[in-house]
């Protein structure tokens, strides 16, 4: 198992200097990847038909995660980067081919993007795309990506989007890898046809057996079991030191291949004390 970390974006605030810290410190304790989360926009929960249970809103920090992981790929040599998840539909096809790419090139290959549909309706509404056709335009975004990364020239005419005979240039060093996040079963058969890992989500292993069982059978199905991965998270804050190793194994029994540290505390510091403690329990 690979482990990395989760980017405490919401909480470590906007200071560059605490950013360059928690990465670089992060690199060297020998973290894998560095995992980011992604909002264009936050909501007013106030307004009229929002509902209650959002997971943030317009008081929630959000870096973008291109530039972010861009600025860092010159502070480190050796962490990866992953977005997770990068809410593709709700951007324009040919621009996050283009930016992954740069991103590719600037990080020596050490991008890979995490991508998901969103429930942000506002947010969705705000850039000017439909939040009702997004699982349909994302099935059609990740083969557009994927010529533009490998190919001089495409000519695509899709539902969504066109390309005509036009490309990128420059190209990634190789196909930049494509893990999809959510938990509908049409995503979990999404990412068995065409993903190259499965972001699931973070919590105890048991109640996410059910869906990991589900996805290994797709890939399976797929003749894709050999090809694919399984990432999730462990939040500190809501899973004890004395329970880190029983819930890694559990997870290791849904079969997870990378799991990625959301360490929690006031001040850099304590997010730093928490992945040390994560890494001398590990041994990695």
């Amino acid at each position: 198992m690979r482990f990395g970390v989760v980017f405490p974006q919401t909480q470590l605030g906007a200071d560059p200097a605490l950013l360059r810290d928690y990465v670089q410190a992060a690199e060297g304790m020998g973290y894998h990847h560095l995992l980011a989360y992604d909002h264009v926009l936050g909501a007013n929960p106030d307004r009229e038909g929002w509902g209650a249970g959002r997971p943030y809103d317009y008081k929630d920090m959000f870096h973008e995660p291109f530039t972010l992981f861009s600025w860092m790929a010159a502070l480190t040599e050796r962490i990866g980067f992953m977005t997770g998840v990068l809410i593709l539909p709700q951007r324009q096809t040919a621009l996050v081919a283009k930016q992954a790419a740069q991103l590719d090139l600037l990080s020596a290959g050490r991008f890979r993007m995490g991508i998901g549909v969103g429930w942000n309706e506002v947010e969705y509404n705000s850039l000017g795309y439909d939040f009702k056709t997004r699982g349909a335009r994302v099935e059609e975004q990740i083969g557009i990506l994927r010529a533009l990364w490998t190919r001089e020239l495409v000519n695509i005419e899709g539902r969504f989007d066109t390309i005509d005979d036009a490309g990128i240039n420059p190209l990634p060093q190789a196909p930049i890898p494509i893990w999809i996040g959510g938990y509908a079963d049409v995503v979990l058969r999404r990412v068995a046809r065409l993903g190259d890992g499965y972001v699931a989500q973070e919590g105890a292993p048991e109640l996410a057996k059910p869906l990991c069982d589900a996805f290994w059978a797709y890939a399976e199905e797929a003749g894709r079991a050999d090809q694919v991965g399984l990432h999730t998270r462990l939040a500190t804050a809501n899973t004890p030191q004395n329970q880190w190793e029983a819930h890694i194994e559990g997870w290791k029994g849904n079969g997870v291949t990378e799991l990625a540290v959301y360490p929690h505390g006031d001040k850099l510091d304590d997010y730093l004390a928490q992945l040390r403690r994560f890494k001398e329990t590990f041994g990695f």
